[in-house]
C-alpha cells in the first residue's frame, strides 16, 4: 500500500492525462469487442438464415438500416462497419499512447528534477559516504525504469482490466458452458504470474545493484585516469571491471531466462486454453448446441481474454522493476535535507570569530577536535599547522557549517553561528581546497562562477591577484581556454590558482585558504601572500598550510595536535618554544639551507 501510495503520489499533476488514456483505451477496447459480434450476426443471420442473437444496440442499428434483407443484399456495409470500427479503435489507441507518453514523461522529468534539487540540499556528511556512481545510476537508470512503467504497463493495467470484463460479460451472454471453459486455465496462469513477480523482483534488484556497482568504477577509473596511467595500473583496473562485469551479466542472463521461462510456460498454458475453446466449441457446433458464428466469437474472444492474462507477466515484471527503482529513488529522497536548527538569521558578517571550548566527533566515541577555544578579530590572517589527521580541515569546516559542532560555542560578531542561516554564512566564507574543483568550461566561466555579474576587468584583476593572470595570457585562447573535466588540462598549481582568482572576486569577509598553495613555488607563494596581505585589513583569513614560509607572516599561529590546540601565537615566540611548529621550522629551515648550498655548490 506504501509503494501504491508513492505511486499515485507520482502521478500528480498528470492524473488527468492518464484519466484521459485510460477512458480512450476503454473506448478502444469496448470498439474491439463489437468486431466480433459483427462477424457473428453477419455468419448466422444475414449469410445464414438463423434469428439475429446480438446486443440491443446491434440490433436496433440492423433494424434502421432496413434489417437483414438489405444487408444480405449489400453484405459490403458490414465490412464497412469492422473497417470504421477498427479505424476508431486505432484513434483512441493513438491518444492512449500519446497521453500516456507524455504523461510519462513530465514525471520522469520531475523526477530528476526532484531528485537533483533534493541531492544539491543534502547534507555534506551524506556526499562524503555515497558513491557518486550509484548516485548516477539512481537518478539515469532507475528513472528511465520507472518512466518506461508509466509509459506502457500502468494504462495496460487499464486495458487488462477492460479487456478481461467486456470478455466475460459478452461471452457470458452467449454461452455459460463455453465461457467456463474458456476460463479453466486462467486461474493457474495468476497464480503462475504472481510466483513470477515475486522471483523477478529479488532478481531485477540483485541486477540493478550490480549496474551501480559498475557505474561506480567506471566514473572513479575516468576520474583518476592521471593515476592509473602514472602507475600503470590499467590491467589491475581492467580486470576488477570485467570481473563485476561477469556478475552483472549473470545476473543479466538470470533475469533473461526467468522471463523466458515465463513466456515459453505462459504461451503453453494460453495455447492449451485455446486448444480447449476450439475442440468443445467444434463439438458443441457439430452438436448444434452453437452456431457457428458463436464459434468465431468465442475463439477470437478467448484470444482476447488471455493476451492480458498473458500480458499480466510482463506488467508484473515491469511493475517488479519498477518498485525496486523507484524504492532506490525513495531511499534518496527519504534522507533528511540540511535542516537549520537556530533562529536561522542573516546577520551583516564582518569577521569576527570566536570559538569556546567548541568539540567535534564524525561518530561517537571518535572525536576529532577536543575543547578549541581561541578568538580572531576582524581583518587578521589566522594560520592553522598541525600533522595530517589533527583536524585543521575539520575546524575550518565547522565555520561553513558543513558540519554543526557538538559541544561548545561558535560566535561570527557575537552571533552564535548555529543560529546564522547555512546558506548565508557560506554566501559570506570564500573557500579554497588543496584539490579545487573546475568545471569543464572556460577559465573566464570558471572564475565568474562565484559572480556571475563580474566584468572583465574584475575577472582579471583577482587572477592577477592570484599570480596567474600572466599564465592564462599565455595560452592561445586566453581566458576562453577551456580547462576540461575538473580542469584536467591546467597544471595543480594553475587550477588552484584560478580556484583563488574565483573565491577572490566576491569580496567575501572570511576567506579560507585549506593548503591551497601547496601546489605552487615559493616565489608564487610569496606574490599570493603579499596580494592577500593587501586585503588582509579587509577579509579575516584563515590559512591552513605546512609550508612555514607561507603561515610565518600571520597575526596568529594555530598549531593543532590530535585535535587539540597544542600551541598559539606568533612566529617570533611559537620558534622560542619547544613544540611541533619549532621543530617543523628546523627541519624545513635546515632544508632550505641546505638546497641554497647544493645550488652555490653547482654554480
Amino acid at each position: 500500500m506504501t509503494k501504491m501510495k508513492k505511486l499515485l503520489k507520482l502521478t500528480k499533476g498528470n492524473r488527468l492525462l492518464y484519466i484521459t488514456a485510460i477512458l480512450s483505451i476503454a473506448v478502444a477496447t469496448f470498439v474491439s469487442m463489437i468486431q466480433p459480434m459483427i462477424i457473428k450476426v453477419t455468419l448466422d443471420s444475414i449469410i445464414g438464415d438463423k434469428p439475429i442473437d446480438a446486443p440491443v444496440a446491434i440490433t436496433n442499428l440492423i433494424a434502421k438500416v432496413g434489417g437483414r434483407e438489405v444487408l444480405w443484399r449489400n453484405i459490403w456495409i458490414c465490412s464497412l462497419a469492422i473497417v470504421l470500427l477498427t479505424c476508431t479503435r486505432g484513434v483512441f489507441l493513438f491518444l492512449k499512447g500519446k497521453l500516456s507518453a507524455q504523461a510519462a514523461e513530465n514525471i520522469a522529468r520531475n523526477m530528476r528534477t526532484k531528485l537533483y534539487d533534493h541531492i544539491q540540499n543534502l547534507p555534506y556528511k551524506y556526499h562524503v559516504n555515497a558513491e557518486s556512481g550509484d548516485l548516477i545510476q539512481r537518478c539515469t537508470s532507475d528513472v528511465e525504469t520507472v518512466r518506461k512503467f508509466f509509459a506502457n504497463q500502468l494504462v495496460q493495467i487499464g486495458r487488462s482490466f477492460f479487456m478481461v470484463t467486456f470478455a466475460l460479460i459478452m461471452m457470458l451472454s452467449l454461452n455459460v458452458k463455453m465461457t467456463f471453459i474458456a476460463m479453466i486455465v486462467v486461474p493457474f496462469i495468476f497464480v503462475f504470474s504472481y510466483v513470477f513477480f515475486k522471483k523477478i523482483k529479488h532478481t531485477f534488484e540483485e541486477a540493478d545493484k550490480q549496474e551501480g556497482v559498475l557505474t561506480s568504477i567506471l566514473q572513479e577509473n575516468l576520474s583518476g585516469v592521471r593515476v592509473v596511467k602514472a602507475f600503470g595500473r590499467q590491467s589491475f583496473e581492467i580486470e576488477k571491471y570485467e570481473e563485476e562485469n561477469k556478475k552483472y551479466r549473470d545476473f543479466t542472463f538470470k533475469l533473461i531466462k526467468l522471463l523466458s521461462n515465463y513466456w515459453s510456460l505462459s504461451d503453453l498454458l494460453c495455447m492449451t486454453q485455446i486448444g480447449l475453446v476450439l475442440i468443445s466449441g467444434v463439438y458443441f457446433a457439430v452438436s448444434g448446441e452453437i452456431s457457428l458464428g458463436t464459434l468465431v466469437v468465442f475463439t477470437t474472444y478467448e484470444g482476447m481474454l488471455l493476451w492480458p492474462v498473458r500480458q499480466l507477466g510482463r506488467i508484473l515484471s515491469d511493475m517488479g522493476k519498477m518498485t525496486v527503482s523507484l524504492g532506490r529513488i525513495t531511499e534518496i529522497l527519504d534522507v533528511p535535507v540540511e535542516q537549520e536548527y537556530g533562529k536561522a538569521i542573516k546577520p551583516e558578517v564582518k569577521g569576527e570569530i570566536s570559538f569556546e571550548n567548541v568539540s567535534f566527533e564524525y561518530e561517537k566515541e571518535q572525536g576529532v577536535l577536543h575543547d578549541i577555544s581561541f578568538k580572531v578579530n576582524k581583518g587578521e590572517t589566522v594560520a592553522i599547522v598541525g600533522p595530517t589527521g589533527s583536524g585543521k580541515s575539520t575546524l575550518v569546516h565547522l565555520l561553513l557549517r558543513l558540519y554543526d559542532y557538538n559541544n561548545g560555542s561558535i560566535k561570527i560578531d557575537g552571533t552564535e553561528l548555529k543560529d546564522i542561516e547555512r546558506k548565508w554564512m557560506r554566501s559570506n566564507v570564500g573557500i579554497v581546497l588543496q584539490e579545487p574543483f573546475l568545471y569543464s568550461r572556460t577559465i573566464k566561466e570558471n572564475i565568474k562562477i562565484a559572480k556571475l555579474d563580474s566584468e572583465d576587468v574584475e575577472i582579471h584583476n583577482a587572477a592577477s591577484s592570484a599570480a596567474v593572470h600572466e599564465v592564462i595570457t599565455s595560452f592561445e585562447n586566453g581566458y576562453d581556454t577551456i580547462v576540461g573535466e575538473k580542469g584536467v588540462t591546467l597544471s595543480g598549481g594553475q587550477r588552484q590558482r584560478v580556484a583563488i582568482a574565483r573565491t577572490l572576486i566576491k569580496d567575501m569577509p572570511i576567506l579560507i585558504f585549506d593548503d591551497s598553495l601547496s601546489a605552487v613555488d615559493a616565489e608564487t607563494d610569496r606574490i599570493i601572500r603579499t596580494e592577500l596581505n593587501k586585503k588582509s585589513s579587509d577579509n579575516t583569513t584563515f590559512i591552513i598550510s605546512h609550508r612555514i614560509s607561507t603561515v610565518m607572516d600571520a597575526d596568529k599561529i594555530i598549531v593543532l595536535n590530535h585535535g587539540k590546540i597544542e600551541s598559539m601565537g606568533t612566529h617570533d615566540e611559537l620558534i622560542m618554544e619547544d613544540g611541533i611548529y619549532r621543530r617543523i621550522w628546523e627541519i624545513q629551515n635546515s632544508l632550505d639551507t641546505f638546497a641554497e648550498e647544493k645550488k652555490a655548490c653547482n654554480e
